[in-house]
């Protein structure tokens, strides 16, 4: 599978099965002092969208192609042009929801891996019967930024607790980003860190290193 990133948590996986992504972002005119800087998604036309919650940095289905399928904001189980996707009901802070609203947790499988995409979590950890619905997972994206979501001590736990085999760190501070905590205090928590020279992997080239936080390099304007 190839896993490309476009900047906080947007993502396309591009697999046998077809291609999904995931949290797009359009064009947006950040509050005043906010920079938000990543360059413009490509036109994709994907088999699946997945939207985790309703924020401008996460929601820009506008900026791809028409989809085949799109599942937003919401929680259940899908058949998708992809397989079954499982959608977790989760919160975006550690209020019930109460501040900034629903996130969703996706469960998906491709090439062989079981994947989570967290999107904009910010529970204090998961629930008990989040953890049972997710289950283990060979490959999970995870915010670690803090500030809206959660930080590194919670998302290294929720790694752990997972038994994730890889882990990609999203949606912390860039040159791009600048509402973000950096994503160093994340990678210290690890053994093993592979830092990419590129905002692309190859998962069926990744080392058989396990547990392993792969970082690709964010995706900067020329």
């Amino acid at each position: 599978m190839q896993v490309t990133w476009y900047g906080q948590a947007a993502f396309l996986l591009e697999a046998p099965q077809g291609s999904v992504v995931v949290d797009p972002f359009a064009a947006v005119s950040p509050r005043a002092g906010m920079v938000f800087d990543y360059p413009p998604l490509p036109r994709l036309a994907p088999d699946l969208v997945l939207i985790t919650h309703e924020h401008f940095d996460h929601n820009g289905l506008q900026a791809l192609g028409e989809p085949t399928m799109t599942i937003r904001s919401t929680a259940g189980r899908f058949e998708t042009p992809v397989g079954e996707v499982l959608a977790v009901a989760g919160e975006h802070d550690d209020v019930a929801g109460t501040r900034r609203g629903p996130n969703s947790i996706f469960r998906l499988s491709l090439d062989g891996l079981r994947i989570a995409h967290f999107g904009d979590f910010g529970q204090t950890d998961l629930r008990p019967e989040q953890l049972r619905q997710i289950g283990p997972v060979d490959l999970v994206f995870l915010p670690v930024g803090a500030g809206p979501t959660i930080g590194p001590a919670a998302a290294f736990a929720i790694a752990r607790a997972l038994e994730a085999r890889y882990v990609v760190p999203m949606h912390y501070r860039t040159p791009a980003v600048n509402f973000l905590e950096p994503v160093e205090p994340f990678l210290a928590l690890w053994q093993d860190v592979l830092t990419l020279d590129g905002p692309s992997f190859d998962s069926r080239a990744l080392p058989a290193t396990s547990p392993l936080c792969v970082v690709p390099k964010p995706p900067l304007r020329s």
